[in-house]
């Protein structure tokens, strides 16, 4: 008698909600003003997967300078919802 192929079991329903890594499609920088006197904060909003998720980073002057310079040089850039980590490319095994 010939075994039957096993599937992995994945929980129903997959939603949005359910989905922990990402791809960035869009992302925008935003500085907003804080009260007189005091600096203002850099953001940045993430768009995900054409807009199925959205994310707001609050960003320091040196952070969002190096994110920018790392978003430019980047073709491939992933994000973990849970974890929020952005991950810069992908390299083959071996590279």
């Amino acid at each position: 008698m010939a075994e039957q192929p096993r599937t992995a079991k994945v929980e129903q329903p997959v939603t949005d909600d359910s989905i922990r890594v990402r791809q960035l499609s869009h992302y925008q920088f935003s500085w907003v003003a804080q009260e007189p006197g005091s600096p203002g904060v850099f953001t940045l909003q993430l768009v995900l997967d054409q807009g199925a998720w959205e994310e707001v980073l609050t960003l320091s002057p040196d952070d969002a300078d190096a994110l920018q310079d790392l978003l430019v040089a980047s073709d491939d850039v992933h994000y973990d919802v849970g974890r929020r980590v952005l991950m810069f490319g992908t390299t083959p095994v071996g590279t």
